[in-house]
């Protein structure tokens, strides 16, 4: 089985391989920015194959003037490249300056001149698939030759006479030769492609092999000898090919669920204008501030917040769940989720591009992206395998010359040392553990942010916990309202609608929306919010240290609830309470870490009493409280300069450093927009048990590449000498070879029993995707 599996040209695709590609102002207006002067276009790419093309472009491709580094997606084929947007190079005279025309110009040529033409993502080659068609049609002819050529050559082994041996060989010829050319292309347009630009991959010596063995065949036919080996050509075509369509239909799989994620977005939406009058807009064309009215049964197009109406959604793309949910006007509501009772109008809050729906797009194509160790040392084998096969095999041609001086016999040798030591077993070890371990993931609801993220979260030994609206659904609610000074009340719901924490919000659903004071707000996140009033009279919003001049004032407090300080000047007015429901899991998460032998604890922005009163609830025996931003990052260092593999499990603002700084990081789709971000694993479901299921997950995908990597390694240790020695003929080391990587390929589809099914408790609110950071107390 070949590990150069994803990049299978149609007749179509090879069609668009000869086309110019796109310009250099097509490719501009398809990239996106990154900020520092960067920018990112991303390309199809669909002659890359193996790690071999991988390592090349990921060379090459940066030493074109103007850009920065380059990434290849296997799975996906994609190449993202990011350049710098002014260098000189560009156009002079305004914006027009930023295009770096010359750029991207000799980007498109530098993939013509390495044999990879690319084109944009888009059109009719992505949303089918010609080319499993070509693989399954190139499949079948081989699979009827080698058939058929099989059993004639059953005739010749039992000992037909000479004449009938020559007429079997002839039929055995005649029938091969088509199913070479035919199905045999797949390898062949690729390996010539490769040496026509001065480079080998994993194609050159697998047609090397297949042609040698027909050509050394079709000689002893001619010269009348007793051995033929046309069935060792089309039955190692016919397994390889067995292997690439396997392969190809697994990526493809992965491939199909971003695929059906991009499918959630409608084209556009029916935009009403401030007059009143209606306007279908399409996707790309819809701005934040625009007003859409979305119909029962439509798609949510882009983020929002419903202006008016009541409807039932449906937030399965989001939380997993089937179940229909209540919105009404305030109501966040995520791209993708459906809409199924009621007429809505709703306010776009973002632009389809950075709709909350793209982020999971973005994040399912990075899944296989990441660079992992596992998989920068199959890339690395993977890169000197051609030279390598073929030194050896140049070697025992020439080995086999100076011991027999039988040059049939050092060919058939040398041809199957070509076939047998093909690294297919080594090159799928990690590719296709991570695509199906991405895709059991994705299938409980978890996002991956690249490959390499589930070799690290594999190692981890202990989990740091966030608080609010981590291990809590933050979503709290104010209990002393009764004890609070209406006016107090007033001013701090007023000044808390500046602030997307949960505890403002909690306080900021008490604004009566009336008239008043205008307030100069500023928000320090993880202390809380400072409001100047007209009158120039400072009020705080938030801890005490942050609230009060001297934070040691008599104040009246609840040790197990959580408590905003509002101040004037400086000095205490007014404290509010707050408790806060356990988010689902959270209990049977602790436990099922500490079944894993991995050790949990809370850093939290509250006080101590909610803290410790949290931590015996869970039965968690370290907790800290009252840590700012930068202690927490502070202990996520001391933990790994300790030795451990920190998992940071957080969900806002002040979390992001920390997130970053960690081992591995995960967060909830409710997290504020940083926060998932700087996450490698989102979770779309409302229980915390995915992450206990994550670790279980990608445990078992570090172990069985491990074993992978040791069957690759274990078959070439034994099969190598072997065919060295000459005791492997074509046909055998066909079978070798094909059998390794099924093995392989068998091996790695373990992952996908569950031996234990995982239930995600549906969230009983609304999600909101992207909930910003705020105020003080804050966990």
């Amino acid at each position: 089985m070949s590990c150069c599996a994803a990049g299978t040209e149609s007749a179509a695709e090879l069609e668009a391989l000869k086309s110019e590609g796109p310009s250099a102002e097509e490719m501009w207006l398809s990239s996106r920015p990154l900020g520092d002067g960067l920018r990112q276009v991303d390309l199809i790419v669909p002659g890359v194959h193996c790690g071999a093309c991988i390592a090349l472009l990921e060379k090459e491709l940066p030493r074109t003037q103007g850009v920065d580094h380059a990434r290849v997606n296997l799975s996906t084929r994609r190449v993202s490249v990011v350049f710098r947007e002014a260098d000189g190079l560009g156009n002079a005279g305004g914006q027009e300056s930023k295009r770096p025309e010359a750029v991207l110009t000799a980007l498109g040529e530098k993939f013509k001149a390495l044999g990879y033409p690319a084109h944009l993502p888009g059109g009719a080659d992505e949303a089918a698939d010609p080319a499993l068609r070509e693989l399954l049609k190139a499949l079948a002819v081989a699979g009827f030759a080698s058939m058929n050529v099989m059993l004639l050559s059953v005739s010749v082994w039992s000992g037909a006479e000479a004449a009938t041996r020559d007429l079997f060989h002839w039929i055995s010829a005649l029938i091969a030769a088509p199913a070479l050319i035919y199905s045999g292309r797949v390898f062949f347009v690729s390996a010539w492609s490769a040496l026509r630009h001065g480079h080998a991959n994993m194609d050159v010596p697998i047609s090397l092999g297949v042609g040698l063995a027909y050509a050394i065949s079709l000689h002893e036919t001619i010269t009348h000898g007793e051995h033929a080996y046309f069935d060792a050509s089309v039955t190692l075509l016919f397994f390889l090919l067995a292997g690439r369509t396997l392969d190809h239909m697994m990526r493809e799989k992965a491939r199909s669920a971003v695929r059906n994620l991009v499918r959630l977005s409608p084209r556009g939406a029916m935009v009403i204008r401030e007059d009143g009058a209606r306007e279908y807009l399409a996707l790309d064309e819809i701005e934040p501030g625009m007003r859409l009215a979305i119909a029962p049964g439509d798609r949510i197009p882009v983020d929002g917040r419903i202006v008016s109406g009541r409807s039932d959604m449906d937030f399965a793309v989001v939380n997993g769940e089937s179940a229909p949910q209540l919105v009404e006007a305030g109501s966040l509501t995520p791209a993708g989720t459906l809409n199924l009772t009621g007429a809505l109008v709703l306010e776009a809050t973002r632009s389809a591009r950075n709709s909350f729906l793209a982020e999971m797009v973005s994040m399912m194509e990075a899944a296989e992206s990441g660079r992992a160790g596992y998989r920068r040392i199959a890339d690395r084998a993977s890169s000197i395998y051609a030279p390598a096969v073929h030194i050896l095999a140049l070697g025992t041609f020439i080995g086999w010359m100076m011991v027999s001086g039988d040059w049939r016999m050092a060919m058939l040798t040398a041809v199957a040392v070509l076939i047998i030591t093909c690294p297919c077993a080594l090159g799928l070890a990690v590719p296709v553990v991570q695509v199906i371990a991405a895709g059991r993931l994705f299938e409980n609801g978890i996002m991956v942010k690249d490959g390499s993220a589930m070799e690290r979260l594999a190692q981890t030994d202990h989990v740091v916990f966030d608080k609010t609206g981590t291990l809590t659904r933050g979503k709290p609610r104010l209990i002393n309202s009764a004890a609070v000074a209406p006016d107090h009340l007033a001013i701090a719901a007023r000044i808390a609608r500046a602030s997307r924490h949960p505890l403002s919000q909690a306080l900021a659903d008490f604004d009566t929306g009336d008239a008043g004071p205008e307030f100069d707000i500023t928000e320090t996140p993880g202390d809380g919010v400072e409001a100047i009033s007209p009158e120039g009279d400072i009020y705080r919003l938030g801890r005490a240290a942050f609230a009060l001049d001297n934070r040691d004032e008599g104040i009246e407090r609840c040790a197990d609830a959580s408590q905003v300080i509002l101040s004037k000047n400086g000095s205490f007015l007014d404290i509010f309470l707050f408790s806060d429901q356990l988010r689902r899991g959270a209990a049977q998460a602790v436990a099922r870490l500490s079944g894993l032998g991995i050790d949990a604890e809370i850093l939290s922005g509250d006080r101590e009493g909610p803290v410790r009163a949290l931590a015996g609830e869970l039965g968690v025996s370290t907790y800290v409280a009252g840590v700012r931003p930068r202690g927490k990052v502070d202990r996520v260092k001391v933990l790994a300069s300790e030795g451990h593999k920190p998992l940071m499990v957080g969900d806002g603002l002040n979390d992001a450093p920390a997130l970053s700084a960690a081992h591995v990081s995960m967060a909830p789709a409710s997290a504020a927009d940083v926060g998932r971000m700087a996450a490698d694993f989102v979770f779309l479901h409302d229980s915390l048990e995915a992450v206990p299921m994550a670790i279980e997950v990608s445990r078992k995908a570090s172990s069985l590449i491990r074993q992978n990597f040791a069957l690759a390694i274990g078959y070439n240790v034994i099969a190598v000498p072997i065919a060295v020695m000459g005791y492997a003929t074509p046909l055998i080391a066909a079978l070798a070879m094909s059998s390794s990587s099924v093995i392989v390929v068998l091996n790695s589809l373990r992952l996908r029993r569950k031996t234990r099914v995982e239930q995600f408790a549906a969230p009983e609110r609304v999600p909101q995707p992207a909930p910003n950071p705020g105020l003080g107390a804050q966990a």
